[in-house]
């Protein structure tokens, strides 16, 4: 059954594609040969009174146009894959030219990336070529997520702020970009009892970070956030890196601080990704990438 609608599709393509240029070819013959008695004939079109259209036949530079479009076409699903499932006599393939480009661009900068993956990352965030390669690459590959500036969005962490959900050791930053990063929270409305005990603790969480909040709430919800939250954001609310649990008392929000979104998060928590990088990059390229990250965060990029 896969091997006939296999066919069905190739014949699918290559039919109406061959049917098309061959109908071309009729048509632009049939309108280009007209009987001399028929040359300079009104067709009937009549504009501003006056204005008639002639059967004249179509200029020859116009007509050989059509032509070498047809004959450019032909080859080019000669040489080239086009046809269902022909691969053209070239063999060409776009992964087959990616990869063609993956190795040129390998051994051309190849040894450079040899050369800082043998140094230590502080050492390699330290050094300015180093750091303008790092930015190259973190154009490419993070900016869609953390911004051109490095300073994240809404779910995307800020990397310029020195505060990390894991850590900002140089190996910690290197760890999250080689194996990525899955971050949860669950939601707590039903065990917080509603969004009364949602309130509550989010009064609390605003107390941590030195925010305005209502005594009354913040004694509430200490006692709701002892019972449920400690086990990840530690007892004085500071967090824990090994789970990736922000710290809660330093006004830094990663999906935003006002009190309608912490008690979204409170209510129906969070799921963050971060996809590994590893096959990617390699630890080569993750190596002076993480350098780059690190410098970030110790001012180093802007000097």
């Amino acid at each position: 059954m896969a091997d006939f609608t296999s066919s069905f599709w190739n014949w699918y393509i290559i039919i109406p594609t061959i049917s098309g240029i061959i109908a071309c070819f009729l048509l632009i013959r049939w309108l280009s040969t007209m009987r001399a008695d028929e040359i300079g004939k009104p067709t009937g079109h009549v504009w501003d009174e006056d204005l008639q259209e002639l059967n004249n036949p179509l200029p020859r530079w116009w007509l050989m146009m059509f032509y070498i479009t047809l004959f450019f076409g032909i080859g080019y699903l000669v040489l080239y894959p086009g046809l269902g499932t022909f691969k053209g006599m070239l063999g060409w393939t776009s992964i087959g030219q990616y990869q063609r480009e993956i190795d040129q661009a390998d051994a051309q900068y190849g040894p450079l990336f040899k050369k800082y993956a043998g140094m230590d990352l502080i050492a390699v965030a330290a050094d300015p070529e180093a750091r303008h390669m790092g930015e190259r690459m973190f154009v490419n590959y993070c900016a869609v997520c953390h911004g051109s500036d490095a300073r994240g969005a809404r779910g995307f962490p800020n990397l310029r702020d020195n505060d990390w959900l894991y850590g900002g050791t140089p190996d910690a930053i290197q760890t999250s970009i080689l194996n990525g990063r899955s971050g949860v929270m669950p939601a707590w409305e039903q065990a917080l009892g509603g969004q009364e005990g949602v309130a509550d603790v989010a009064e609390y969480v605003f107390s941590l970070s030195g925010r305005e909040a209502d005594p009354a709430a913040v004694g509430r919800g200490k006692e709701k956030f002892q019972q449920l939250c400690v086990a990840c954001h530690g007892m004085d609310g500071k967090g824990n890196q090994a789970l990736g649990a922000p710290n809660l008392t330093d006004n830094i929000w990663l999906y935003g601080g006002s009190k309608s979104v912490v008690m979204e998060t409170i209510a129906k928590g969070r799921n963050g990704q971060m996809p590994p990088h590893r096959d990617f990059l390699g630890e080569e390229k993750a190596h002076l990438l993480a350098a780059y990250v690190y410098s970030l965060s110790t001012g180093q990029a802007s000097e």
